[in-house]
């Protein structure tokens, strides 16, 4: 058992105890993290008279060395450490000897590992980011190709009004486009750097904590050493973003499963992101979004985890706090997978703009134009409104569209009704002609597109 503790113990402990202690299994991603760490606070050492040059320089060294050999497989993390950071210390003192022991020197485990996943989930915020940009992307080109592709839009999951796919998935832009926001945020306020802060009440060593921060990429160190080593709002956050995230997801994979269906055809997905059945070999499943929209609850299930064991936990650190970490990873690489793959899918999904179009008609998605017709022709809204009812009651019964009525039958209704009523019904000009900023009408849409792309220029904060 290699600990860094322990000299106010006289046995060992029960291996039970020390394994169900020991988190090494988990937190042995965090090794870059913690060698990052070492070097840094290394450099604060020497650069304050706590150490000399020659002994910064062997040690980092021989972290440099760790790193190195952790990274091309010829050092194995294994259980015989109980974490991350009773690995790197006791190998570097095995390489290095009694220079190695004074590493710690200023430090408690406390800042330290409170360090390590800052620096580490600073870099997935990063990654997550770029994921969605990379979505984006993927979004905006959908959107500049099916500016006049008609569709049903829905309400209750009834045909409403006609819409068209660039506006449909317009509206998905928009939410991933509010969750780099939320990312950017959080990154923001997470960027302090909590080493220095010791176990919790500082140390009495005259640390520049400053100058450890500047290193390691920190807008300035924490300013209360006790929140320093027991904050973990910033993977909350961040939890919570991936969760609205997964939403998100959700909701677009519930669409796609749908459209998918037999009775909608409005997508193809591609060969490569479907799987067939063992026993039915007409189908094609929609797996890739069916799974997404399944992990979301995985998600969701990290975020809840971590807020019920931060709940009761009084100042300072508390060894709960050490089960921030499984959850969490495996949300982030949920997530990470899940964005990665939901990309892919939605990228090689062909659509199929006819059968969208004809949906969007046979579904009365222009009876709300044919009321807004007579209005402007005189006739009062509410009146109108119930004429264009009947007339839709009258196509239910004959099994056709509202453009397939005869002038005479219009007339029937309504004697005001002319020959233009087929122009003001078309799917084209009910479109079109929604020209208000947001809507779906294609001028205002390419504005809308042409900011999208703007934005996708732009550099978040830690760019």
């Amino acid at each position: 058992m290699a600990q860094l503790w322990g000299g106010r113990f006289t046995k060992e402990t029960d291996q039970m105890v020390y394994d169900f202690n020991a988190s090494i299994l988990f937190d042995r991603r965090l090794y870059r993290q913690d060698i990052e760490g070492s070097r840094a606070h290394v450099k604060m050492l020497a650069r304050q008279g706590i150490l000399t040059v020659e002994e910064r320089d062997q040690i980092l060294e021989g972290l440099d060395s760790i790193l190195r050999d952790v990274e091309n497989g010829t050092l194995a993390i294994t259980s015989q450490y109980e974490d991350i950071h009773s690995f790197v210390e006791a190998n570097l003192i095995d390489r290095i000897g009694e220079v190695g022991k004074k590493l710690h020197t200023g430090r408690s485990r406390n800042d330290q590992v409170a360090l390590d996943m800052r620096l580490y989930v600073r870099e997935e915020v990063q990654h997550t980011d770029a994921l969605l940009k990379q979505l984006l992307e993927v979004l905006i080109g959908i959107m500049e190709e099916h500016t006049a592709t008609f569709m049903p839009g829905f309400t209750h999951l009834q045909k409403a009004q006609p819409v068209t796919l660039a506006h449909h998935i317009g509206a998905y832009f928009e939410m991933f486009k509010r969750d780099r926001q939320r990312l950017a945020d959080i990154y923001k306020r997470m960027n302090y750097c909590p080493l220095g802060a010791g176990a919790l009440a500082g140390t009495t060593y005259p640390l520049d904590r400053d100058y450890t921060a500047e290193l390691l990429g920190f807008d300035g160190p924490t300013l209360n050493s006790m929140d320093s080593v027991s904050d973990r709002d910033y993977l909350i956050e961040y939890l919570s973003a991936l969760s609205v995230i997964m939403m998100h997801l959700s909701r677009f994979s519930e669409e796609i499963i749908i459209w998918n269906s037999n009775e909608y055809r409005f997508v193809e997905l591609d060969d490569a992101y479907s799987t067939g059945s063992s026993i039915m070999p007409q189908k094609k499943n929609p797996d890739i979004a069916e799974l997404v929209r399944g992990k979301t609850g995985r998600v969701y299930g990290s975020l809840m985890g971590l807020l019920t064991t931060m709940k009761g936990l009084p100042l300072a650190y508390n060894k709960d706090m050490q089960e921030d970490k499984e959850g969490a990873f495996d949300a982030i690489d949920t997530v990470s997978q899940c964005l990665t793959l939901f990309t892919g899918m939605v990228h090689t999904m062909k659509f199929c703009s006819d059968t969208m179009e004809a949906s969007a008609k046979n579904g009365f998605t222009n009876a709300t134009d044919v009321a807004d017709y007579l209005v402007n022709h005189g006739v009062p809204f509410r009146d109108a409104h119930g004429i264009s009812g009947r007339l839709v009651l009258a196509c239910i019964a004959q099994g056709k569209a509202l453009d397939d009525l005869t002038l005479e039958e219009f007339r029937a209704e309504c004697p005001v009704f002319e020959a233009d009523i087929y122009e003001a019904i078309s799917m084209k000009t009910c479109v079109e002609k929604r020209l208000t900023l947001g809507a779906p009408g294609e001028t205002v849409m390419k504005q809308v597109i042409a900011k999208n792309k703007e934005y996708l220029e732009l550099k978040q904060g830690w760019e």
